[in-house]
């Protein structure tokens, strides 16, 4: 699967501050959703939502229905998602968000 410009640069910021992930991640039994990153030490699922100004899958009616639907499975599985869009990647907070919340466990 094709990487997007924006989960490459979220990867190399992870990378940057040294943690740890996975990336293309399907973790809801019986469901064939992946997520963009998985760091699993902390049961945290990232997803870069890079499409969201534009006409893309997560901005039409039918792909937003689809990631709500995404986003409770994984809860209800135990899992904290954290939705990110391409500002938050580039501006840096994405990644801030991501720091703070595996230093808050």
């Amino acid at each position: 699967m094709n990487k997007s410009d924006l989960e490459e640069l979220f990867a190399f910021q992870l990378d940057a501050l040294g943690i740890s992930y996975t990336r293309e991640v399907t973790c809801i039994p019986g469901r064939k959703f992946r997520f963009d990153f998985c760091i699993k030490k902390a049961n945290l699922l990232i997803e870069i939502n890079g499409g969201t100004f534009t006409k893309g899958a997560h901005s039409s009616g039918l792909g937003i229905r689809r990631d709500y639907e995404k986003m409770r499975l994984a809860q209800a599985a135990g899992w904290k998602v954290y939705p990110f869009d391409g500002h938050e990647v580039r501006s840096g907070e994405a990644v801030e968000v991501i720091r703070q919340a595996l230093e808050a466990e």
